[in-house]
């Protein structure tokens, strides 16, 4: 409907002649009348800002576009610069990250010899002030004689819940077995 209104309207414009059957079903409700075309209207003459603004306006769109684009260039040197200077941090934390690591295993590694050398009872104590995930590390590292005769030397809840973390993710929290 909307289509044959629209088609009507430019039918009308055009040759401003409407059928009467049309007028009278209500599809084309205004018949639009064609204006002629008025003759160019003379302008006013430009003064010499203006004539000065419409002439020099090409040149100064190439100045700053000749601006921006040098503006850009710096800004890209920064950006390579910062660029560079993250990567050097990046290999820097890395490089420390590393070191770190080496030390944590070798203190990891100089505990648990002194944990295996401990009395079970000592360790226990130990070992009980703990949180589960550290004694379960430490746990875990010992041989399988040492850590079960520390884990014989605690409390029987607290050694379940850390055998129960030393045997990963797949085992069953809090299940009470019959």
């Amino acid at each position: 409907m909307a289509r044959v209104a629209s088609f009507l309207i430019r039918l009308t414009t055009s040759a401003a002649i409407v059928p009467p059957s049309l007028l009278a079903s209500g599809i084309c409700l205004e018949q639009k009348k064609v204006e002629a075309p008025k003759p160019a209207e003379a302008k006013a003459p430009a003064t010499d800002i203006q004539q000065f603004c419409a002439n020099n306006a090409a040149i100064m769109g190439d100045a700053k576009i000749g601006w921006q684009t040098s503006r850009l260039v710096v800004l890209e040197e920064q950006i390579r610069q910062r660029l560079a200077e993250l990567e050097a941090k990046k290999a820097e934390y890395a490089e420390w990250l590393r070191k770190r690591e080496d030390a944590m295993r070798q203190a990891a590694e100089s505990v648990v010899a002194i944990y295996a050398r401990m009395r079970p009872d000592a360790a226990a104590l130990q070992i009980a002030a703990m949180d589960d995930a550290a004694a379960a590390a430490i746990l875990a590292k010992l041989s399988s004689r040492n850590a079960g005769a520390i884990l014989n030397e605690m409390e029987a809840g607290r050694a379940a819940r850390l055998t129960r973390t030393m045997s990963g993710p797949d085992a069953a929290p809090d299940r009470k077995r019959s």
